[in-house]
Formats: structure tokens, sequence, C-alpha cells
């Protein structure tokens, strides 16, 4: 039989000990640590982990978190138990442009992207027939200046009527307001090219190519009040030379965000990433997970 694999999660202020109460605990309920990180962060003063383990004598989830509670106290630790095979329930929204949101439906299609997707919210239709096509519930919440305030109220009803833990903007193109961004702080992600602040509004890959740029970007992040400067999750970069036209600046774009997306998501999904302050933590990816993370 296969063992349970669990996955602990830590942060707290940075004190002597907090490893060896860790895996002590670990050890004494005859669980073997498989993969482990961990950050010591000089300049904020927090300690940051994400063990992985096997539960070699049958413990179970809750038995362990119970146990747990005990030795997080005296370090005030910030911390969280998972089931690895767990699949996070996952709300994507787009608007008009849909590469990242194919990208995300093939890999879960062929098991790279391990989440469950519970729905596809668009202010558009464009997509409708994509996602019905996958069995997956599309959902058409159309946003105008006069009711964003209804549109906003539906997506909340969304998010808990599907148990959705996490939020993908896959080029979803509004703005959510101050007060959604932070109920669901450090669960949604956004993806945007990196030409930011440079080249704001409209076309802004022809915006790069007509000031020559050699590189185009692609950054995820987590979403906060202040637009497109949330905790940056994972970002890369393409060259580009004076031979190449605008269209191959958005063809290569579009590549490097979709991307760059489903490697914060995994990320994500992971375990592998912390909120640090205006910044993040991110513990990279076991051998196991590389290829389906680079994949593309």
């Amino acid at each position: 039989m296969t063992q349970p694999s669990y996955v602990l999660t830590v942060q707290c202020a940075s004190r002597r000990g907090i490893v060896a109460a860790i895996s002590t605990y670990l050890a004494e309920r005859g669980c073997n640590i498989t993969d482990a990180a961990q950050f010591d962060d000089s300049e904020t003063g927090k300690f940051f982990t994400r063990i992985s383990f096997a539960a070699e004598t049958g413990a179970t989830l809750p038995d362990l978190r119970d146990g747990f509670a005990a030795v997080a106290e005296p370090f005030a630790m910030a911390w969280a138990m998972h089931d690895e095979g767990e699949r996070m329930r996952t709300l994507v929204m787009v608007s008009n442009f849909g590469h990242c949101l194919n990208d995300l439906l093939y890999r879960w299609r062929i098991g790279a992207l391990p989440i469950d997707i519970v729905g596809v919210v668009s202010n558009h239709m464009a997509y409708q027939k994509l996602v019905a096509n996958h069995d997956i519930p599309f959902h058409h919440v159309k946003v105008t200046r006069e009711r964003k305030p209804q549109a906003e109220a539906r997506l909340t009803e969304l998010v808990e009527e599907t148990g959705a833990d996490l939020v993908v903007l896959a080029r979803y193109m509004q703005v959510l307001s101050d007060g959604f961004c932070a109920r669901m702080s450090g669960r949604i992600i956004n993806i945007h090219h990196s030409f930011l602040p440079s080249f704001k509004g409209a076309n802004p890959y022809r915006q790069a190519f007509e000031r020559g740029v050699k590189l185009i970007g692609a950054t995820a992040h987590y979403v906060t009040a202040d637009l497109d400067e949330g905790p940056i999750i994972e970002q890369d970069t393409v060259r580009v030379t004076h031979a190449q036209s605008p269209d191959d600046y958005v063809s290569l774009g579009r590549d490097v965000e979709a991307q760059v997306l489903a490697r914060a998501i995994h990320a994500h999904i992971h375990h592998r990433a912390f909120l640090n302050g205006n910044k993040t933590v991110v513990f990279p990816a076991s051998p196991g997970s590389y290829a389906s993370e680079r994949m593309g």
C-alpha cells in the first residue's frame, strides 16, 4: 500500500530550535521526511520551511494536526498541514485573450496541472463552447461600469458556491475591488506582460516594438489592491531582435505568459509559495514535479 504523503508549511519569527522541534515531532509519530526546504530571512527576521513527509505508521492527517498544535504554540508558528494528493479547487477567470486559458485546460486535461477546475468565469462569451467541451461549468458575468458591484457580488457567490481555494486570472481584464482582494488575500494569482510600468494601456507589444526592446517577459503575482503590483511568484523572459515583427512579439509574449502562469500555479498548489510582506518566498520544485512545471 502507498503510504500517505503530507506537506507541512511553517512561517514564524526566526529562533533556535524550530527545525529540531518539527523533525522530532515527525520522527516520534513514525513519519519519514522525504523533502525539506527552509529559508531564514535576515531582513525581516522570519523563518520559512516546507517539509514533505510520509506517514509510515498510518498516522492520520487530523491526528498529526492535533498533535502539532502543541509544537507550534511556543514558536507562534503560522502553519498548515496538507494531504499532497488533494487537488486544490480552482476558479479560472478570462476575458477576450484565451492563450492562458487554453494552456491551462490542456495541462489540466493531460494531468500536468493537478487541480480541480470548478468553473470558468468570463465577462464575455468567446470561450463558452471551449469550456463546455471540457465539461467544466462556464459562468458569464457581464461587467459594466454601472453594474460592477453586482458583478463582483456574483463573483463572490461563485467562489463560495464552488468552494474555490484559488482564483486564477488567466488574462481577466477587469479590476477587482479592494475588498475582494483583501478577502481573497494570497488566493488570487494574476499574469501580465512585464513591460509595466513603461508600456501601459493598449497594444503594449507594439509600444515595445516601436521602442526596440530586446527582452519580452511575463510576471505572475498574487493580487492585491495595488494594481499589478502584488508579491511576485514567477517571472521569465524571451529574447527578441530587430528582425522580428510586432506580431512576433505578441506570439512570443503569449507563450511566456502561459508558461509563467502555469509555474506560478504549480508553486501555489504545492504549497511552495509563501507571502513575505511585499515579496514571496518560493521554494524550488522537487525533481519529480520539475518536468510538468517546465512543460512547454
